[in-house]
């Protein structure tokens, strides 16, 4: 492995040679995987995004379906959570639901998530990163920023070779791909990571940020979805170099604070650091059910049982959080989201299964829904949560019962205590999934 020359040009991603010219191929192994970039040894901030995830796991785990389509998901009822790239191939897409993605490629093998096992491969992909530096701040399971500003001298290498023996590692070691994006901010790292998926790696300088942004789409813009979208086209803006040419008082007086945030993101500028404390903003649960449910009888004790899974994950954690939010999904995939702020945090199943029936009582008008879901968000430390109830008088008998209950759940697990709204009830529904 040779050291880097004075004024490198160029960094092999396989035999991981330096290289003073841009050749096609390595000039000394050739390989066609040669990174070359003016800035490519100066930039620090990078983005790791795992290659189709939970797909990538399981065709590591069974060799059987490495050549073939595979999604993913919760059966029929469900949704795509991962398609791999040969199921992309056919227009499969994550989030897809699943009727349509087996009708646009009906040979693909369906799998059930396996997120314990998915969990724990992020973990060991991650405990890798932190090896690298401390800064690193996870985004989702499978994909974290990292900050490598500083840490050539420990390495005795830059961030681009770091990272490109990283991806190595794990690939090798853990049996997947990742790719790998490297800039100078968060939003261009960001970016950079989805241009040359699965295996890529590709860098965006200062120098070239403009030019390269000016041709994208709006969407690239992080938190612009296909609403925004909307209403960005109909003031006729399509591309990020048309907001490059807007004033900032323009923007922010259109579209608020969302106009401050593509005013400086158009522009390339990005102040956001890595945060290596970057807790969870939510912790929820949800449920995709076999069939149809309608009725506020039958949800209930859905209801009740994923609150309990919440309420298990805030102690666990030593977590609260003031506002309760309820995920209704329809027949047809239309989403609603309804939320109450509480005057103080709560971790107590009893008191968001409470304000869950409250919100969920005004959905329940006969509409058919796919889908429940229950979670908490603005979360803190839980040393000031569920103060005494001065008007609730029931409300601490509740809560030294259900800490009762936990006592006994914590020796002899889950089941071995369940409340009248749960037992031998909800068996139409199955889980889904669970977000933080």
């Amino acid at each position: 492995m040779e050291q880097p020359p004075d004024i490198p040009a160029g960094l092999c991603r396989d035999c991981l040679t330096f290289l003073q010219a841009s050749p096609r191929r390595c000039l000394s192994c050739g390989s066609p995987r040669v990174l070359t970039h003016n800035e490519l040894f100066t930039l620090e901030i990078a983005h790791i995004d795992c290659d189709a995830f939970y797909a990538a796991v399981e065709k590591r785990d069974n060799p059987e379906l490495r050549d073939k389509p595979v999604i993913v998901g919760g059966g029929k009822r469900g949704v795509v959570s991962t398609a791999c790239y040969i199921a992309r191939m056919h227009g499969v897409r994550s989030a897809m639901p699943m009727f349509k993605a087996l009708k646009a490629c009906p040979d693909a093998i369906v799998v059930k998530p396996n997120m314990e096992k998915y969990a724990q491969v992020g973990r060991d992909i991650r405990e890798r990163m932190q090896a690298l530096t401390p800064l690193v701040q996870p985004i989702s399971i499978d994909e974290a920023f990292l900050d490598l500003s500083g840490t050539e001298r420990l390495h005795k290498r830059p961030p681009a070779f770091v990272l490109a023996q990283l991806a190595q590692d794990i690939e090798r070691d853990i049996g997947i791909s990742v790719s790998v994006g490297l800039s100078y901010c968060k939003f261009l790292a960001k970016v950079a990571s989805d241009l040359d998926k699965p295996r890529g790696f590709s860098v965006i300088g200062r120098k070239e940020a403009l030019s390269f942004l000016k041709k994208q789409p709006v969407t690239t813009i992080w938190g612009v979805g296909k609403a925004f979208e909307k209403s960005l086209n109909r003031d006729g803006i399509r591309t990020i170099g048309q907001l490059q040419t807007m004033e900032r008082a323009d923007l922010v007086r259109r579209y608020g604070i969302m106009g401050d945030r593509l005013y400086f993101l158009s522009r390339g500028e990005d102040e956001r650091r890595v945060n290596a404390g970057g807790a969870a903003k939510s912790v929820s649960s949800e449920t995709t059910f076999n069939s149809d449910l309608s009725s506020y009888d039958d949800l209930v004790p859905v209801l009740r049982s994923l609150s309990e899974k919440v309420s298990a994950r805030l102690k666990k954690g030593g977590i609260a959080g003031r506002s309760i939010v309820l995920k209704l999904k329809t027949r047809d995939f239309v989403t609603r989201t309804r939320n109450r702020q509480l005057p103080d945090a709560t971790r107590l199943a009893d008191r968001i299964f409470r304000v869950g029936t409250e919100l969920l009582r005004r959905e329940t008008d006969g509409t058919a829904f796919r889908l429940i879901g229950i979670g908490v968000a603005d979360l803190s430390d839980d040393s000031r949560a569920d103060p005494p109830d001065l008007v609730d008088i029931e409300a601490r008998r509740r809560a030294d019962a259900e800490a009762a209950i936990d006592k006994v759940r914590e020796k002899f697990g889950r089941k071995a205590v369940e409340t009248g709204y749960t037992f031998g009830r909800g068996r139409n529904a199955r889980p889904q999934r669970d977000q933080k």
